[in-house]
């Protein structure tokens, strides 16, 4: 399957039914699409002793990582087949420690989306909807 062929959204359809591999940052930090749509993304991330940091707390940057993909891939869902983003702008909040060995939900949304930018917040939260970090994110549209 050529993915240069497939909208932002088909693409990570893809990953969600299995037809297209998780990206290897998926491994890294452990992530999974939970539920796409236009506009939205749903993750399920799990920090672990992998993600601790010198004083044994999950590191911010697991938050910061897990909020960057779940902004972005929102943005992507929006984007025509042959079309890119990357990240330029990444604004982020820790609200509480982020516990480790349970698995979080992660959400992304679009705010906006212009022809060279697109913007949107992601959160981070426990499995009873606490809030733990939260994010806003500029995205370069990129375009052959």
């Amino acid at each position: 399957m050529n993915i240069e062929t497939l909208s932002g959204l088909e693409i990570l359809q893809g990953i969600i039914q299995g037809t297209l591999p998780h990206p290897p940052i998926a491994t890294t930090v452990p992530m999974k699409f939970k539920e796409v749509g236009e506009g939205y993304v749903i993750f399920e991330a799990t920090a672990t002793d992998a993600h601790l940091n010198p004083m044994g707390g999950t590191h911010g940057g697991f938050a910061a990582t897990v909020l960057d993909s779940v902004t972005g891939c929102a943005v992507h869902t929006r984007l025509e087949a042959g079309v890119a983003y990357g990240t330029i702008d990444l604004a982020v909040k820790m609200v509480r420690p982020v516990p480790r060995d349970q698995p979080l939900i992660a959400e992304g949304k679009v705010i906006n989306l212009s022809r060279s930018l697109g913007v949107s917040e992601g959160t981070l939260s426990d499995k009873n909807g606490k809030l733990l970090a939260l994010a806003t994110c500029t995205c370069m549209i990129i375009r052959k």
